[in-house]
């Protein structure tokens, strides 16, 4: 705001001067603009709203201190040419015995399994407890859910039931919102609805508050508000040291801290992410019209944001907190790079964007909360395991998903039942490890449709391109029925799906594809051409050789056994196949 200010000077001479003398101080008087910066629409918002209870993991924090610490970090990223962030150094692999090691003499706890990380480390932990394990939880906060809901299809949350770690009433115990349909559309262009795709909305702070009674009913600990220092990996364990003064010893080690783990920087070097993916929104009261759900709904094209384009998509559905209460996220795909928006420039966006989207008027509503999160992806994600008796469970995000709940659901029974065989066989070197997170190619292809919906600077394609591309293809997939539709919604991709898919939107719209090579790029596409073709592959081998295998892997010796049974587990998962409709 620009302030216009009239400043009379005082001289300190008589109260009645001469007309000369005060025409001269009229002529004196001075015009002041001082530019004082107003605060932020987003900072007026954040600031109104009670913050009351941030917790830890993606989306726990709502505050507007919250908001520019995440800024600060984001433009460190994009700043950089290669290396965001120097690692500290915090895993060291140590030659000899911890027992004839100086901390040996030391108060040690011991466990079998260790994890970093709670707020969705709890769910592996209390799998790996019920299976008999002693298991401990390190977590710098209180462990605890957000408010926020994590939306989620009923067969992922039943994935729960069948690891062992809830009960099926404890599903309507969390479930605080239930809604259909479903839509997927484009602005502009048309929508497809579905039926129970992502459409129960689950309190966090509920669920987790049921699965940590459970985990400490089984035995196991947490260490509420400890913060780690450092790790130390020796042949026979691997010792974990707090912040706090505290030694833990253990024989297997999880890092389940998220995306900015300090151990994933480590390993990567500090490397910058190759993609990110955007979220700002909130929960707002007062949508009249709030039965329905948008899994995925693409503005019609691509927008300017300071010197940056950026393609936003939007999701949208009812909230538990009340029957008019509903949540709207938008999100982009970015490149980090030095011009790219912060989220507060997002978020500026989204209060302008969101009412027309949702067909209300801002005035019309309370803002409860306000959310908002950034999720790096890689080309070479999952790493294999770096050091022996560590494990890193980052590897299994979608790149395209910004939500690490469903796929940890999808993967918990495989991952409990390998990490139990390991530790039952003493298979805790970084090899044997690996094969718990090993290459899928599924997870892989994903990057392709990644770039394709990241609006691309100076890109020479229309700025509808990747709105008309993703409705072509959805509507192919219409066509093509939900074995087709389904997995697809729920970040799964299959070869035979995928290559119908393609198929019939060559034939369709056999126009589109310069523009998906310009928009893309050859080098992206040939490095997905070889994913897809692992894709099939892995495909083959699951649907013929594993039947023919699993049958004789009784017969082989322990540690032949846990490879091939890892073996046949990524041919499954990394072709999709462990998709049930």
């Amino acid at each position: 705001m620009v302030v216009l200010q009239l400043q009379q000077p005082n001289y300190g001479i008589s109260p009645r001067p001469s007309l000369q003398r005060r025409r001269r101080q009229g002529a004196l008087r001075t015009v002041c603009l001082q530019t004082q910066a107003l605060p932020s629409r987003t900072q007026r918002i954040m600031e109104s709203i009670p913050v009351n209870g941030e917790v830890g993991g993606a989306g726990g924090a709502y505050s507007y201190n919250a908001l520019k610490r995440l800024d600060q970090l984001w433009s460190s990223i994009c700043s950089a040419q290669t290396v965001y962030q120097e690692p500290r150094k915090v895993v060291s692999s140590i030659p000899g015995l911890f027992k004839h090691s100086a901390l040996d003499d030391k108060a040690v706890e011991t466990f079998d399994v260790l994890i970093c990380g709670g707020t969705l480390g709890i769910f592996i932990a209390t799998a790996l407890s019920s299976k008999g394990l002693q298991v401990g939880i390190v977590e710098r906060n209180i462990l605890k859910g957000r408010e926020q809901e994590w939306n989620i299809s009923r067969k992922e949350i039943l994935e729960l039931v069948e690891a062992g770690i809830l009960v099926e009433d404890d599903i309507e115990q969390v479930t605080v919102a239930k809604f259909n349909p479903n839509r997927c559309g484009f602005e502009g262009k048309g929508e497809i609805w579905v039926e129970d795709i992502l459409n129960l909305g689950v309190s966090p702070a509920k669920l987790i508050e049921i699965v940590k009674r459970r985990f400490k009913s089984l035995g196991g600990v947490i260490f509420e508000g400890y913060s780690v220092s450092n790790i130390c990996v020796y042949e026979d364990a691997a010792v974990l040291q707090l912040a706090e003064g505290n030694i833990l010893s253990t024989r297997l080690l999880i890092d389940a801290m998220g995306n900015f783990s300090p151990v994933v920087k480590q390993v990567r070097g500090g490397r910058k992410p190759d993609g990110v993916c955007l979220v700002v929104g909130s929960c707002a009261r007062g949508f009249t019209n709030n039965s329905t759900s948008d899994v995925i709904y693409g503005s019609s094209s691509v927008k300017k944001v300071g010197e940056s384009e950026v393609q936003y998509f939007w999701e949208a559905f009812p909230a538990g907190s009340g029957p008019m209460d509903r949540t709207t996220y938008m999100f982009t795909y970015v490149d980090p790079q030095p011009k790219c928006p912060k989220l507060e420039d997002l978020l500026e966006d989204y209060w302008d964007l969101m009412p027309e989207y949702q067909g209300v008027s801002f005035e019309d509503l309370q803002i409860l909360r306000v959310v908002f999160g950034i999720f790096p992806t890689y080309r070479d994600s999952p790493l294999p395991a770096a050091f022996d008796r560590f494990g890193d469970a980052s590897g299994i995000q979608s790149p395209v998903s910004f939500g690490g709940f469903g796929s940890l659901t999808r993967h918990l029974e495989r991952l409990s039942t390998g990490i139990y065989e390991a530790i039952s066989g003493n298979f805790l070197d970084s090899y044997s490890l690996s094969l718990l997170n090993p290459y899928m190619p599924n997870l892989s292809a994903s990057w392709l449709f990644q770039r394709a919906m990241s609006a691309k600077q100076l890109s020479n394609v229309s700025p509808d391109f990747i709105s008309e591309l993703l409705y072509v293809n959805f509507r192919s997939m219409q066509r093509l029925g939900d074995p087709v539709l389904r997995p697809f919604l729920q970040d799964v991709i299959q070869f035979g799906p995928l290559v119908k898919t393609l198929g019939l939107v060559m034939l369709s719209k056999p126009q589109i594809l310069p523009s998906i090579f310009r928009q893309v790029g050859v080098p992206v596409l040939l490095d997905w051409s070889g994913h897809f073709v692992m894709l099939g592959y892995y495909t083959f081998l699951s649907t013929f050789i594993d039947p023919a295998i699993r049958p004789l892997i009784n017969a082989f010796p322990a540690k032949m056994k846990y490879k091939w049974k890892r073996y046949l587990e990524a041919w499954k998962y990394g072709a999709g196949l462990d998709y049930k409709q």
